[in-house]
């Protein structure tokens, strides 16, 4: 064992000695360009070092960069995602506004039209229970109004006022079962009663056997009850059965949709027949 291991001394302490001689030679022997040859071999072993950490440092910094990149992306899209709903929020703000102003234009419109005192008012709440259908309207007694205004809107006959208070009234809509409104068709100036009915839907009553009634004739009120002006719209007739001469059963359907309803118009111009009621009572 001993002589095998100083011959393995021996072996390492010869290559040792080689690889010392030629370290020595190649710094002594020159490259074709004048360099050291051992310079130009650690230069070369060096340089692929830096190059192979170059490049993981190269790496690091895109993966950092995309990182950072994605981050500000991120933001961007978020920031535009938040722009997005500002204009869409701004949009509806828009178009609700551009509606409203055409609501009220219309109202200025039949103002003007009726040749009546009206007063506009909007509609801040609608009644609880579909059996009694009325709405709430921002103006009361202090803006002059009382019990059986008339309440009017473009499309046609709205209701009535039941119940003022200082500041706000309730409407009784025409739809109401318990309303009622004389009425008379256009065409064949055929007279009878509008009550309430069923579904938003109306029924003319109280018509004469003889009166001339079809499908699609224009019902307007006739300002017998003294609430209503007369010729303004109720609706059209929908259905007519008769029962032998007489009539079994006239629906209308309102010229207002009910459901849409924002702005009315109350109509402070007393109609002739509460003029002159009021006369008398003076």
């Amino acid at each position: 064992m001993a002589i095998l291991d100083i011959r393995q001394r021996a072996g390492y302490l010869f290559v040792a000695v080689i690889l010392g001689h030629v370290i020595l030679i190649s710094a002594q022997v020159n490259t074709r360009s004048g360099v050291p040859i051992l310079e130009a071999v650690t230069f070369g072993v060096f340089a692929e070092v830096q190059r192979a950490a170059s490049v993981g440092t190269s790496g690091i910094r895109r993966v950092w960069s995309g990182y950072i990149g994605l981050r500000h992306l991120q933001t961007d899209n978020e920031e535009l995602k938040r722009q997005l709903a500002d204009a869409q929020i701004e949009l509806q703000r828009q178009r609700a506004l551009a509606d409203r102003t055409r609501g009220l234009e219309r109202l200025l419109a039949l103002r003007d039209q009726s040749k009546l005192m009206t007063m506009a008012a909007e509609i801040i709440a609608a009644g609880a229970t579909p059996d009694f259908r009325t709405v709430t309207i921002d103006k009361g007694t202090r803006d002059g109004l009382r019990p059986d205004m008339a309440i009017i809107a473009p499309a046609g006959v709205v209701g009535r006022i039941v119940i003022p208070s200082v500041r706000a009234a309730k409407v009784q809509l025409l739809i109401d079962r318990n309303a009622a409104a004389g009425a008379i068709i256009e065409r064949s100036r055929a007279q009878g009663v509008v009550v309430g009915g069923v579904d938003e839907r109306l029924q003319m009553q109280k018509v004469s056997e003889a009166a001339d009634i079809v499908t699609g004739d224009l019902v307007l009120t006739s300002g017998i009850e003294g609430i209503y002006p007369k010729g303004f719209i109720i609706g059209r007739i929908e259905l007519v059965e008769k029962n032998g001469p007489s009539y079994k059963r006239i629906i209308v359907r309102p010229a207002v949709d009910f459901t849409s309803l924002e702005e009315v118009l109350v109509v402070l111009t007393p109609t002739p027949a509460r003029a002159a009621a009021q006369g008398n009572s003076e």
